[in-house]
């Protein structure tokens, strides 16, 4: 029967599987870190085009620049059908006016943007267009799409 005085531990400070004491480690493993970022990079790709606000129209092409702004604006859509919508709500035409006043932050100088249906009547798109500006409102643009090289 022996007894061991040195208080469980080795002469030369050596642990019992032999190998020397190695201090911890400072270098930070970002492997994980590049795997959350690459998933949530994959997701957000994926969701994005779905986060596309509004009524789903055909808009027509044109060359023309497009418009920059600091505020959103309020949009108006037709779809091919002749249907309002102010933003995703459907509306009649002639409650447009009172929606738009009730709205516009900025009164009769709010952005207003329509977005007709390219298969939508002209005439129903110049009598919502004639109906907002005869109310005031004096900045309304119409909304197309970028026209694609070669067409």
């Amino acid at each position: 029967m022996g007894v061991n005085v040195s208080g469980g531990r080795r002469s030369g400070g050596r642990r019992r599987n032999g190998r020397g004491h190695q201090p911890p480690m400072s270098e930070i493993n970002v492997t994980p870190m590049v795997d959350v970022m690459l998933v949530l990079l994959i997701i957000f790709m994926v969701a994005a085009p779905l986060l596309t606000v509004g009524v789903p129209i055909d808009l027509p092409e044109t060359r023309a620049r497009q418009l920059s702004g600091d505020t959103e604006p309020i949009s108006i859509s037709i779809n091919a059908e002749g249907v309002v919508f102010l933003q995703e709500t459907e509306i009649p035409i002639d409650e447009i006016v009172e929606k738009l006043t009730a709205i516009a932050k900025n009164g009769y100088e709010e952005r207003i943007y329509v977005r007709g249906d390219r298969n939508t009547d002209y005439g129903t798109i110049m009598q919502l267009m004639g109906t907002i500006s005869a109310a005031g409102f004096t900045r309304l643009g119409l909304v197309t799409t970028e026209r694609q090289a070669g067409k």
